[in-house]
């Protein structure tokens, strides 16, 4: 079975890992000397009978945090004084180098806050990856604008960059690439086109937590950066948001519109009052706050966020390693630009060819009986069917001609796309990369004990 969000996967995993009946943390064991015979799924010992690490990591900074937050009784950032969204906004700045941050109530309103701050409005293109997260084009929707699918490199399950050109046109009013799995995107050459077509890029880091490109953090490379706090996430506090950016004026914008569209008075934001005289409206806007108790636990999951990242690249790195010598496992490609991978998803790509024509669902299957947790990865977005409610809808009749809706469902076929979510996409979860290398070693294992009886599985 396919699921179409991080957070079915997420549950599923700890949905298994409950079965197992253990939770808690990593151990290192070795495989049962059964595990190379039978597969777990015909009846065999699984090469792994622990789950991976439990998600999210607590610890006591967690509980007085909230706890401080609980009793002092100011648990809207509008009034607290201190602030613990504050200090979390000072901190994801300096912990990214950006010079302005927002805390947002989710990354998706992180999105949305940053294309209303662009003024992106119906009638206008954005330009988007088919391969990632529905998030993405929700904020491209709820503006009325079209989000135009740009086909994926497949070798890293990014956008093709060498493909945004040609989808450039006069409507064409942002680019939005997704550093997917805490990849970055070939950003260098989406903004090179973005230079010479004079439109804004606006990064979808939502899974890209410290992830660099060419030794800067991404979120700070575009105009405007959206990061996700969401459970799964490598920085966690259920739900939350961050938009950055270098640029005063957007920064502005953002801090209006996520708060009901009140003007920010040049003595500062926080602290004027919410009602009565000299407040204004001066644009469009809504709630897109995050709550107090949300910025205390990013601050206190912030502390471990660096050392968490050093284990989860030092274990993807082995594995990786491990896994090249597998014929038909090819982990995804990183451009060269990237000097640092956030690997909230581990990503590989599986070719049926090399194990015996068992297709990529029946290994899936396999190598979760064998007690390692994966997953399909994502639909294709631009066939999923919001679009079609879409563009059949009262509002983008309005603004459309019916040429222009049909020429749309012409331009976004994305046949590499196609091939990596019908065939051949794989992925594991960044929880599995905090413990040790044992854990990489049984992966492997159970990717080669699968290919070795994959025959059998094949004649059955």
């Amino acid at each position: 079975m396919k699921l179409n969000s991080r957070r079915e996967f997420l549950t599923t995993t700890f949905a298994g890992a409950a079965a197992l009946g253990v939770a808690g943390k990593s151990p290192s064991f070795f495989a049962s000397p059964r595990s190379a015979g039978a597969l777990a799924i015909q009846g065999g010992s699984p090469i792994r009978t622990t789950p991976f690490t439990s998600w999210p990591i607590i610890a006591e900074n967690d509980e007085k945090n909230w706890h401080d937050i609980l009793w002092h009784k100011q648990w809207c950032r509008w009034s607290a004084k201190p602030s613990s969204v504050l200090q979390f906004e000072e901190a994801w700045k300096s912990m990214t180098g950006a010079k302005y941050c927002l805390a947002t109530a989710s990354g998706t309103t992180a999105l949305i806050t940053s294309l209303n701050a662009l003024d992106i409005n119906p009638g206008d293109e954005v330009i988007v990856p088919p391969y990632t997260m529905v998030a993405t084009i929700d904020a491209v929707l709820l503006q009325h604008a079209l989000p135009v699918f740009v086909d994926t490199d497949r070798e890293t399950f990014q956008i093709d960059a060498n493909k945004i050109e040609a989808a450039v046109t006069s409507q064409t009013r942002c680019i939005l690439p997704v550093h997917l799995g805490g990849s970055p995107a070939n950003i260098d050459e989406i903004l090179e086109v973005a230079r010479k077509h004079n439109v804004p890029v606006v990064e979808d880091c939502c899974q890209a937590h410290l992830a660099e490109w060419r030794h800067q953090k991404v979120g700070t490379l575009g105009a405007l950066g959206c990061f996700s706090f969401q459970g799964s996430k490598n920085l966690n506090s259920g739900e939350g948001g961050a938009v950055l950016t270098n640029q005063q004026e957007l920064i502005e914008r953002c801090m209006s519109f996520h708060n009901h569209g009140r003007v920010v008075p040049p003595t500062g934001y926080w602290g004027t009052p919410m009602i009565g005289e000299g407040v204004k409206f001066v644009m469009i806007g809504t709630n897109c706050r995050m709550p107090e108790f949300q910025g205390a636990l990013l601050l206190a999951q912030a502390t471990r966020l660096e050392a968490q990242s050093r284990t989860r690249t030092e274990n993807a790195t082995y594995l990786t390693k491990l896994l090249r010598e597998i014929p038909g496992i090819t982990p995804a490609r990183m451009y060269d630009g990237c000097t640092r991978n956030a690997y909230h998803l581990y990503m590989l790509r599986y070719d049926q060819e090399h194990f015996s024509g068992l297709p990529r669902a029946r290994f899936v299957k396999c190598l979760k009986a064998e007690g390692i947790p994966c997953h399909e990865g994502y639909r294709p977005l631009n066939k999923e069917p919001v679009i079609e409610v879409m563009l059949n809808s009262r509002g983008f009749k309005r603004i459309y001609t019916e040429q222009e809706l049909a020429n749309y469902r012409e331009r976004v076929h994305c046949p590499e796309n196609d091939r990596l979510c019908d065939e051949e996409a794989v992925w594991m979860f960044q929880t599995m990369f905090l413990g040790t290398h044992t854990d990489m070693d049984q992966i492997a294992e159970a990717i080669r004990k699968i290919q070795k009886s994959a025959g059998e599985l094949t004649r059955s």
